[in-house]
């Protein structure tokens, strides 16, 4: 048989040409793996549907993604020639980073594009929204678009992060068949080595959804929001890092987004603009050392260290503060001048202090005898922490408040009442600093899991106690008379439905439960050396394990008798104290 013309065209190329057959392969033309993998998500449940929808139950069933001209379970979007829109509301089971998968079966009259409209939602009231209502918006990722899908095929969605998805067909007079609708997740398939179970089966599932808040924000960077703010943003990766520590061990998404912040900032720029941020960079890079030990990455970082240190310290007047960039500790305390400011002191103070310790491993001691000054300067003075939860916690935890006062006087008014997600971590942090575990606990239960009652799957950017009052649910239509939790309230730039109810700064109880009730904490550098000194209050039992770069910690603790038993397993190359 004669070849054709097309196949002598070919082969005519590729013998002169070598370097195209070499790229008909993908894996000889990559510049980058991605890290991220993704998993086909079927939806759980119809929310709501108007017009006319048929069959809408196969929605439900998961498919294999292929168009094909067998259609035996068909959804059908009828809209009348009256212009009435069929529409239908999807819950995913839970939130995540994803895209949308529509497949689509044969439609009679023409087989043309059809034209549909996708809301993307964190919760029913966002999926129903429309953009500039009450906060609604497409910040950093599109929520809410008009895409076309085609005749017996498929079309594939932009990324944001939802749970719900309202889908709307457009047009007139017409009828869209659908094989599937499923969302695509993309996620890194990394395996959760730390784990956490106790009798107290509100904590165990506050753990799992902070880990989870985590999880689904480790992208090509740490996020930390999959909706909006899906930027890496220094001091809020500081919770979110302490997670990744307690549950996934070494990520490279750590030193990646670390280093990123680095690039992106040159000297005398702060940190996202605020100097409090160019602080927790130099304490993130402490506590990944502690972790991991990795004395050439830390290396890699002596330069820019020292020079951010002396920016720092020549900010510092006569032992006081006096930090310029955007002042800030988080958003519930931003108005509060006192006590940002008691926070910056408290926070150039633990900066410096860890950046002693990581000069002295580096062996740089002019850099070390700087901080060392400068520091105990600083402790000369205490600011008024102005009855602040945020100011008082961070004085308590470098020592500038005695840690019963803080506790007594400002973290255990109120209990719950002005706690934050991000600066509660550092608020139980200063508790346990107390010795107030049960306490603590409480607060986690009372705050972390009222989130879990409104519907939540993810933890949110902030929440309020007083948001709580006649609030219904995130995953159902909002009722007569109720308060819409995402939509009514809010403040500074999470107004309305623009707040992010998967913030992974707010996964600071996932870490606390690991290192105080567990009790597991790195000793020494390198993840070599740690301490086991579990804190049950009244919990029977708590059992779980911690990832170091050498395996996994086992711990199983009991009480008995009012004293607590403990069965501790670890690797070899590591030592426990008890």
């Amino acid at each position: 048989m004669k070849p054709s013309p097309v196949i002598i065209c070919l082969l005519f190329l590729i013998t002169c040409f070598p370097e195209i057959h070499a790229q008909t392969k993908l894996s000889d033309q990559h510049d980058q793996i991605s890290p991220l993998t993704t998993a086909f998500v079927y939806p759980e449940r119809i929310v709501w549907k108007e017009g006319n929808v048929m069959h809408d139950e196969y929605l439900l069933r998961k498919g294999n993604g292929q168009a094909n001209l067998h259609n035996p379970h068909t959804v059908i979007l009828k809209n009348d020639q009256d212009h009435r829109k069929s529409s239908v509301l999807l819950d995913f089971g839970k939130e995540m980073n994803a895209s949308l998968d529509i497949i689509t079966g044969m439609w009679g009259g023409n087989n043309l594009p059809k034209s549909v409209r996708i809301r993307f939602g964190e919760s029913v009231s966002e999926a129903m929204s429309e953009i500039g209502v009450k906060g609604a918006t497409n910040d950093h990722a599109l929520r809410d678009f008009t895409m076309q899908v085609p005749w017996l095929g498929r079309n594939r969605s932009g990324e944001s992060g939802f749970r719900f998805v309202r889908i709307d067909f457009l047009e007139p007079n017409a009828e869209l068949h659908l094989r599937e609708v499923r969302a695509v997740a993309t996620y890194r398939d990394v395996p959760y080595l730390g784990s956490f179970k106790s009798s107290d089966e509100r904590l165990n599932k506050i753990w799992e959804v902070g880990a989870y808040t985590v999880h689904i924000n480790m992208q090509d960077y740490l996020w930390d929001g999959i909706k909006r703010d899906r930027l890496v943003w220094v001091g809020d990766l500081h919770p979110e890092v302490a997670t990744v520590n307690a549950v996934f061990g070494f990520n490279d998404v750590v030193p990646k987004s670390l280093d990123l912040a680095k690039e992106s900032t040159p000297l005398p720029s702060w940190m996202s603009g605020h100097s409090s941020y160019s602080m927790w960079w130099i304490i993130l890079h402490y506590d990944w050392y502690m972790n991991h030990g990795n004395k050439a990455y830390l290396a890699e970082q002596q330069g820019y260290l020292q020079g951010l240190v002396k920016q720092i310290i020549g900010k510092v007047v006569d032992g006081t503060e006096q930090m310029d960039g955007a002042r800030f500790l988080d958003w519930p305390s931003s108005e509060d001048s006192i006590a940002v400011h008691a926070g910056l002191q408290a926070l150039t103070i633990k900066s410096l202090e860890n950046a002693s310790f990581l000069f002295e491993v580096l062996n740089d001691r002019s850099s070390k005898k700087l901080c060392d000054e400068t520091v105990a300067e600083m402790r000369k003075k205490v600011p008024a922490h102005n009855n602040s939860k945020q100011a008082a916690a961070l004085l308590s935890l470098v020592g500038l408040m005695d840690a019963n006062t803080a506790y007594t006087d400002v973290l255990a008014v109120g209990g719950a009442k002005n706690f934050s997600t991000f600066y509660g971590y550092y608020m139980l942090e200063a508790m346990a600093k107390a010795g107030k575990y049960q306490e603590a606990m409480d607060i986690i239960s009372t705050y972390w899991g009222a989130m879990l009652d409104l519907g939540a799957t993810t933890f949110w950017e902030d929440f309020n106690m007083d948001w709580l009052p006649n609030a219904a649910r995130i995953d159902e239509l909002v009722p007569e008379g109720k308060t819409d939790i995402h939509a009514d309230f809010g403040a500074y730039c999470y107004l309305g439905l623009r707040h992010s109810l998967a913030h992974g700064w707010a996964s600071g109880p996932t870490a606390w439960m690991s290192s105080h009730i567990l009790g597991i904490q790195v000793a020494e550098p390198g993840g070599k050396v740690y301490t086991v000194k579990p804190h049950l209050g009244d919990l029977t039992w708590a059992e779980g394990t911690f990832p170091t770069p050498y395996g996994l910690i086992h711990v199983k603790h009991v009480m008995e008798n009012g004293r607590v038993k403990s069965v501790i397993k670890a690797p070899k190359e590591v030592k426990i104290i008890q």
